[in-house]
């Protein structure tokens, strides 16, 4: 699988995933063929940047119905985001905002297993519309575990959607920069407060809103800048909005910078819980489908590894096959592996985790196997 920039497409080559219309209808599933210039002409006019394209001879890759689901509705939702973002900025009154939010809550404020957090490819251009989609479907499964009253749950979702309205204002170039200096922060922190005002005029009657994304603001400021961090009386909407901001941060997938994985994020949060608070930190964990069965990993002693048992009640030491000598290594077991530990994880290029299930059974054994579409 490659991605292909859409300038760059030719007749013949096959979908790797699917593309849906703004209202959420497939237009072309995976493993479409491009037949002629026509077809690829009417991808370019959907305003994507670029494709998951198969090689000649590559299977389409497995997901689930969840999985297509999920890049169904991003799509669905980034879209009535990026409208109700522009209607805010010039009327400063919010008209389909309460309905984004309701339908984020309904899909996934109320789930009762984890997922698998599919990060769709970013540029500059729609960067802080599908960072703020997939921070409020973060906030929403992450306040779900940690069952908050659906008052501070909705809270937490709204301010994640509209945190970043201010950003709209910077150079592209800014609006979705990993590594910044201390002065490019400074300025992104100058557009992100001159966003307040319209917040607060469109949630004229939800003073929390606002509150809570100036806190999750103060907070990460203070982090980037090595301040000591002022958190006393900070909102539950600030805090999930500081983990699942920053989880989502680093682990997007972008034209110009590679994403960091989900365990070095999560390592790092639980590293700083001065900053991350550890209750939303787990929340998150439980949220999540992270270290599960198919994934694989390299060791601190640098050989490389396959899940093959999860650790519920330690997501960070399941069980795994060594590649080295087909050895089974249970991490949860310290007494044995006690020194033993998982540094990253390996991924495909679309970053979803992909293992030959049939290939684990014919070695005889036995793995959780996803219903596959």
């Amino acid at each position: 699988m490659k991605f292909i920039k859409c300038e760059e497409l030719k007749p013949g080559m096959r979908l790797a995933k699917p593309i849906y219309s703004k209202k959420g209808v497939l237009l072309y599933d995976r493993a479409t063929v491009l037949k002629d210039m026509q077809s690829i002409e009417n991808i370019k006019s959907f305003g994507l940047i670029g494709l998951f394209i198969l090689e000649p001879a590559e299977p389409v890759p497995p997901m689930t119905q969840d999985d297509l689901e999920f890049e169904r509705f991003q799509t669905v939702m980034y879209n009535e985001i990026m409208d109700e973002y522009a209607r805010i900025i010039k009327n400063h009154k919010q008209e389909k905002f309460p309905n984004i939010c309701a339908q984020i809550i309904k899909n996934y404020g109320n789930l009762k297993k984890k997922i698998t957090f599919q990060q769709s490819l970013r540029s500059a251009d729609d960067y802080i519309y599908k960072h703020s989609l997939n921070v409020a479907i973060l906030a929403a499964m992450i306040t779900h575990t940690m069952n908050v009253p659906l008052s501070e749950q909705n809270e937490a979702v709204m301010a994640a959607v509209i945190h970043d309205i201010g950003k709209l204002t910077l150079p592209v170039e800014l609006q979705s920069k990993l590594q910044t200096t201390e002065e490019e922060r400074s300025i992104i922190d100058g557009h992100e407060v001159q966003g307040y005002p319209i917040i607060d005029e469109a949630f004229s009657s939800q003073p929390n809103i606002k509150r809570a994304c100036n806190q999750a603001r103060r907070i990460l400021l203070d982090y980037w800048n090595n301040e000591p961090i002022q958190n006393q009386k900070t909102l539950t909407a600030a805090k999930v909005l500081v983990v699942a901001g920053i989880f989502d941060k680093e682990t997007a997938v972008r034209i110009d910078d590679s994403p960091v994985s989900e365990v070095m994020v999560i390592r790092k949060m639980m590293h700083r819980s001065d900053v991350f608070d550890p209750k939303v930190v787990n929340g998150l964990i439980n949220s999540l489908n992270i270290l599960i069965p198919g994934i694989s990993v390299e060791l601190n002693t640098g050989e490389k590894a396959l899940v093959i048992r999860t650790n519920d009640d330690d997501f960070l030491r399941p069980t795994v096959l060594s590649f080295r000598d087909n050895s089974i290594i249970d991490l949860s077991n310290r007494r044995a592996y006690g020194d033993l530990e998982i540094v990253d994880i390996m991924k495909t290029m679309d970053n979803r985790c992909i293992m030959d299930t049939s290939r684990m059974k014919a070695l005889g054994i036995t793995v959780e196997e996803p219903e596959y579409v």
